[in-house]
């Protein structure tokens, strides 16, 4: 444990960040599974607003350095391109 006062207030402020930042990362997965969900059942209007979400909330987590940046712009590709695939397939 730390002795230094700032050192402690350190702490303190990494572990509210650190849940701040994984309740984050859930939601955002919770939501990509939600996607898969959607897009297993075939559902792909859904499965639009679902990504729509997906992407604003990635973004807003890269901006606030919770994951990177290019990470983030991969993970809403792969989505893209899946939703795509099952679209063309639809037709």
């Amino acid at each position: 444990m730390a002795n230094i006062k700032s050192a402690e207030k350190r702490i303190r402020t990494t572990n509210k960040k650190t849940v701040l930042n994984r309740s984050r990362k859930s939601e955002i997965k919770t939501y990509i599974r939600k996607f898969d969900v959607a897009i297993d059942d075939g559902n792909l209007d859904e499965a639009r607003e679902l990504l729509k979400i997906i992407d604003k909330k990635l973004k807003k987590a890269s901006h606030k350095n919770v994951i990177h940046k290019n990470a983030a712009s991969r993970k809403v590709s792969v989505l893209t391109k899946r939703l795509n695939k099952k679209i063309n397939e639809a037709v």
